[in-house]
This record gives C-alpha cells, sequence and structure tokens, in this order.
C-alpha cells in the first residue's frame, strides 16, 4: 500500500546526468511510495538545506568537489536527532572499503551508481526509513527517560532536610542549643542514600541516617520506603531499637517479594541534651565518630554487643540493641556513609575508616561546616580518579550546650 504522508527526500550529486537519473527512478516509484524530492548540486548546499528544513533521506553521493560525502555525513550528524536525514550513500565504484567506511560514519545503506536500478533504490528508501524510525523512537524513548530521572532526582533531593529543627523551637540558629551540618553526593541522577532529623522535644532530636544497596531505580525506590516507614513510626522514635526493628520488619515485608536481594544499612540515635546522652542502635551502618570538646579527642561509638545488629530488609529482627554514650557541651558527632571513605588511590589501597578518623582528629579546632567540607576535599584528593565512586551522605550534629534545665516542649 502507497504511504499518505510524503517522504521527503534530499538528492545531492555534482553530475547533472545523473541527478537526472536518479530523479526518474524516484518519480517512477510514485505508485509505492509518495515522494518529495528535492535536488541539489554541492555539499555546501546540501548542508544549507538539512538545517532550515526536516528531510526523512538523502541520498549523498560520495564523490563531492570540495567537501566530501563523508564530512557532509559528519556535519548531518551534529545535528540535532530530529533534523537528521536517513543517508544513503551513492558511490561511483563498487569499493567496499568505502561501503564499510560510509556505514561506519554512519550512512544507512549505499549504492552503486553503475547498478543503480530501481527495485534496489526502492530497497533502500524503505529500509533507510525504518532503521531513521527506530533511531527516532530510541531517542525518543532517552529523551524522555532523561527528563523522567531528571525529575526524579529533584524529587529525591527534595526529601532531604533543607531546614534543621532548633533547640528549643523557640530558639532562632543564633540561639540553638543543637545545630546540623550537612553533606550530600549522589554519583548517579538516583542514590541510595537518605537522612532525616526530627524535633521530638525541645531537648531531644532524632536522627536516621541509611544508605541503600546499589545506585539508580531501584536503590531510589527503597529509600522512598524507608522514608514513608521511618515518618510512620514516629511514635516509636524515642527507642532507637525498637524504632530500627520496626522499619526493618516493614522493608521486610515488601523486599520478600523481589527477586533479588536487597538491603540497607542504617543507624538511629536520640540525641538528649536534656539528660546529656546518645541512645542509638544500629543496623549494619559505619560507626559515627565522637570529638569530644573537653580533651579534643575522636572516638567512635560503641557497641555493648560488640557488633551492630544486621542490616535492614535482610532478617527477621525482633529488636536492634541501644546503646548510649554522654554528651557534654561543645561535643561534636559524625555521621556518614561508606561512600565517603571507600574511595581507591592511586596506590589501590582504601581510604578507609582509620583515615577517616584521622582526618577528623586533625580538624577538632574548625568551625563544624569547614570540617565537612575538609574532608570531602581531602577524599576527593585520595582518589585516583578525583571523585567519589558512591553516593556520600555526610552530617554532623553540633552540641552547642545542655540544656538540662529545660522544660521537654514537644
Amino acid at each position: 500500500m502507497k504511504n499518505t504522508q510524503p517522504i521527503h527526500l534530499l538528492l545531492v550529486d555534482d553530475n547533472p546526468v545523473d541527478a537526472a537519473l536518479a530523479q526518474r527512478m524516484l518519480q517512477s516509484l510514485e505508485n509505492e511510495l509518495a515522494i518529495a524530492a528535492q535536488w541539489v548540486d554541492s555539499a555546501e548546499k546540501a548542508l544549507l538545506e538539512v538545517r532550515n528544513r526536516a528531510f526523512d533521506v538523502m541520498l549523498l553521493d560520495y564523490n563531492l568537489p570540495g567537501i566530501s560525502g563523508l564530512e557532509v555525513l559528519a556535519q548531518i550528524h551534529q545535528l540535532p536527532p530530529n533534523q537528521q536525514p536517513a543517508v544513503i550513500m551513492l558511490t561511483a565504484s563498487g569499493s567496499e572499503k568505502i561501503a564499510v567506511e560510509a556505514m561506519k560514519n554512519g550512512a544507512r545503506d549505499y549504492l552503486r551508481k553503475e547498478d543503480l536500478a530501481v527495485a534496489p533504490l526502492l530497497r533502500a528508501i524503505i529500509s533507510a526509513l525504518s532503521q531513521k524510525r527506530m533511531q527516532d523512537q530510541l531517542a525518543a524513548y532517552v529523551t524522555q527517560t532523561q527528563a523522567d530521572l531528571k525529575m526524579a532526582h529533584e524529587l529525591q533531593c527534595a526529601l532531604l532536610p533543607r531546614h534543621f529543627p532548633l533547640f528549643p523551637h523557640t530558639a532562632d540558629d543564633a540561639e540553638t542549643a543543637v545545630r546540623f551540618h550537612a553533606r550530600y553526593v549522589s554519583t548517579t541522577d538516583l542514590g541510595g542514600d537518605f537522612y532525616s532529623v526530627v524535633r521530638l522535644s525541645d531537648t531531644v532530636a532524632g536522627v536516621f541516617i541509611c544508605d541503600v544497596m546499589g545506585h539508580g531505580v531501584r536503590a531510589a525506590l527503597v529509600t522512598a520506603m524507608i522514608r514513608a516507614l521511618v515518618e510512620e513510626l514516629q511514635p516509636l522514635a524515642r527507642e532507637p531499637g525498637r524504632f530500627l526493628a520496626e522499619v526493618n520488619t516493614g522493608l521486610l515485608a515488601i523486599l520478600q517479594h523481589t527477586d533479588e536481594p536487597l538491603f540497607a544499612t542504617a543507624l538511629y540515635l536520640i540525641a538528649d541534651i536534656g539528660r546529656g546522652e546518645i541512645r542509638y542502635a544500629n543496623a549494619g551502618h559505619p560507626s559515627p565518630l565522637h570529638v569530644h570538646a573537653d580533651r579534643g579527642v575522636v572516638d567512635e561509638f560503641q557497641f555493648a554487643m560488640g557488633n551492630t545488629g544486621p542490616a535492614l530488609g535482610l532478617f527477621r529482627v525482633t529488636e536492634y540493641p541501644t546503646d548510649t554514650v554522654p554528651i557534654a557541651g561543645g561535643d561534636l558527632l559524625v555521621l556518614f556513609t561508606d561512600g565517603l571513605f571507600e574511595v581507591q588511590g592511586p596506590a589501590d589501597d582504601e581510604y578507609g575508616p582509620h583515615r577517616l578518623r584521622e582526618a577528623v582528629q586533625r580538624r577538632v579546632s574548625e568551625p563544624p561546616a569547614a570540617m565537612l567540607d575538609g574532608l570531602m576535599t581531602e577524599v576527593r584528593q585520595f582518589s585516583s580518579t578525583g571523585q567519589f565512586v558512591d553516593d556520600v551522605c555526610l552530617l554532623a550534629i553540633e552540641v552547642r550546650r545542655l540544656a538540662a534545665g529545660l522544660k521537654e516542649a514537644r
């Protein structure tokens, strides 16, 4: 059946005799294809035409004066996809080398002028149009996917805290007893790291940080699930061990229906400036660092059971152990995901938790924001690529003063 939409074809040939022959063949195809053909006799004119209007197909002579057919082909592929016609290269010789070169550079087909006939020409046009149609569909899919990923990235970033709670709630940023500082780097459009800070009272803050296995859409979906569970379980937010256990139960109920294993490491802590203590539970997450203001010493959080609980989403866990550590005014707590230290240097050695602790120790006198920036810079400089290879979430809790006499206003 003859197509109803005309095929816009540009014939590029500096030989009027060859061009006339090709045009007659195109006219003879009117019972098969509706072709609106136009002829130009130079590469320069051809490039001007394709920049000003859309063509479906181009019959392009390989041997042109000035700019060659291959150079025209190269310039066509620099145009936006919707302005690129499907190119059929016309050659005056039967050299396979020329044909291969043309196809490698993006031509959809080639025809030898000495063998040019209606049937091969029809076949070449139909084949070129089919390839162009598939390429256009792929380009549209890629464009839509990129737009979707961009929006998903923006939405995911919007889920991260933009403002942190103040303690007490009537304080301003200069007066707050606890201040938070965060840095977040996603190595792909969609990341798997997430953190949350909530004010449970005027003296108690709940802080959650997690790292979902992998990258991309799957990790982002699991991150969104965890965020929903964290919000849903706020009534349990004062009990770190039970809180993590319930997040694990909810996540496990969802992930058990997936074909491939997925999990997330997480740490949840309560910063209680009324009691002067941190209560925390850990699900396979890197141990935070505690900067003691009075001694200028950096310690890792310790666990009474000797190790952390399992990562979220792997096993049924009734409760995660809760540990407690005292805090004092001026102390700093540094939480992070493993992307911060799992970076390979030029000698294939990992930056590692030990170097990270030493880097924090060297910066104990710096303001928290400067410390975080310095840590990020140091790890990047250590990396053989100058970049992180995994998502990075870095969060500092600055205990500016304790508030033993402050009421627990909710």
